[in-house]
């Protein structure tokens, strides 16, 4: 008799955690997209609140226009010079984009020095 209890609080507990719309399984994963979600969107909210205050900086004045201008887009006046210091991190950024462009880079210069072999035969 007891091994009865025991058979169905074992069923029971595998239907609960496997086998159940609502098993604890699929559960753990919603929550923990829940979390992501949530951190999501507070990370979202920040960055409208800081681009409705880089707005709102550059509707007040010829000023702020100008010098957003000069440190987003490296634009500058005609009689001046523009030096850009990169720190390490963009630096090795900006390799790393390089070095995936470079494979499409030799596969041109393969293709033209292929035709430049065949327009000598």
């Amino acid at each position: 008799m007891r091994n009865r209890y025991v058979l169905t609080v074992l069923i029971f507990l595998v239907w609960i955690v496997l086998i159940d719309s609502n098993n604890f399984i699929d559960r753990f994963r919603k929550v923990h997209t829940r979390n992501s979600l949530g951190r999501e969107k507070e990370y979202y909210m920040e960055r409208i609140e800081d681009d409705r205050r880089k707005l709102k900086e550059l509707r007040t004045g010829n000023d702020n226009l100008e010098k957003f201008a000069r440190e987003q887009y490296h634009m500058k006046k005609p009689n001046e010079d523009l030096y850009i210091i990169v720190s390490p991190d963009e630096e090795r950024k900006i390799r790393r984009e390089n070095k995936i462009s470079k494979p499409l880079n030799r596969e041109k210069k393969k293709a033209q020095s292929n035709k430049k072999k065949f327009l000598f035969f």
